[in-house]
């Protein structure tokens, strides 16, 4: 297992840094992006109805799988 605090993490789900970071950054934007819609549906509640609990539910599933590969592979 690494010492190196930047890249102990990735190395547990079979990653580098990089790829970690790719990932991470992705999610964080998709999240962002979720984030502003469930802001407009607080305001707007016609919008965006269940765009962001499905998006949610979806990460979810896609997030156990991604773990459960991890796990496998190691």
């Amino acid at each position: 297992m690494s010492k190196n605090i930047f890249t102990k993490h990735p190395k547990t789900v079979g990653e580098s840094y990089f790829q970690h970071f790719r990932h991470a950054l992705s999610f964080s934007c998709l999240l962002f992006s979720l984030s502003f819609k469930a802001l407009v549906h607080a305001i707007f509640p016609f919008c965006y109805e269940t765009a962001v609990s499905e998006k949610i539910k979806s990460l979810s599933e896609g997030m156990q799988k991604r773990r459960e590969r991890s796990t496998k592979e190691s």
